[in-house]
């Protein structure tokens, strides 16, 4: 990848998210950060990571919101608007287990079909971490605390509550992964 996706990524972001959602473009900036600060992990797919990351909610944008469900309705935009690299479209689609969460929704089907997991979990990992180590404000968080913020946030019996309970132990054992990668590196 190269940095011009990268700067493409963040700009279209910025335009999506920081008028209509300030809050939501702080948390999608802070997703960024954590991955330029983790491109370590996954060597020369850093900036693969960095699009995806500064992406990944960029489907809860009121124009784009088709479906309600914003990572199909963001990886749709970035296929469809944009002709996106496929596997970034497929990143933003599955980021943070969002097979679990279309599974609660009805439409895991659909996401399977148009937009299939990669099959690098270094990378699907990587950004798993990036998004649930980073608060709605953007800031660094845990994992634990991040969880705890979503449930909180949206309760515990909703929709989104339920998913994050399915999702917990793997969004967990992902971020443990990319800890482990980063800590076995040499600086």
């Amino acid at each position: 990848m190269n940095r011009k996706m990268a700067e493409w990524a963040w700009a279209l972001a910025m335009t999506e998210l920081a008028g209509p959602l300030p809050r939501r473009w702080a948390h999608s900036q802070g997703v960024g950060q954590r991955a330029r600060e983790v491109a370590r992990a996954v060597g020369d797919e850093a900036e693969l990571l960095a699009s995806a990351a500064v992406l990944h909610d960029v489907g809860y944008a009121p124009r784009l919101a088709a479906t309600g469900f914003h990572p199909l309705d963001g990886a749709r935009f970035l296929r469809d608007a944009h002709g996106a690299d496929g596997r970034l479209a497929r990143l933003v689609a599955n980021h943070s287990f969002a097979l679990l969460e279309a599974e609660e929704r009805g439409c895991r089907g659909v996401l399977e079909e148009e937009f299939p997991l990669l099959d690098d979990q270094r990378l699907v990992d990587a950004l798993v971490y990036c998004d649930m180590t980073t608060t709605p404000d953007g800031q660094v968080t845990s994992a634990d605390a991040r969880l705890a913020e979503i449930t909180g946030r949206y309760g515990s019996d909703s929709l989104v509550g339920r998913f994050i309970r399915r999702a917990s132990p793997d969004i967990l054992a992902a971020v443990g992964r990319v800890e482990a990668a980063l800590a076995a590196q040499p600086r």
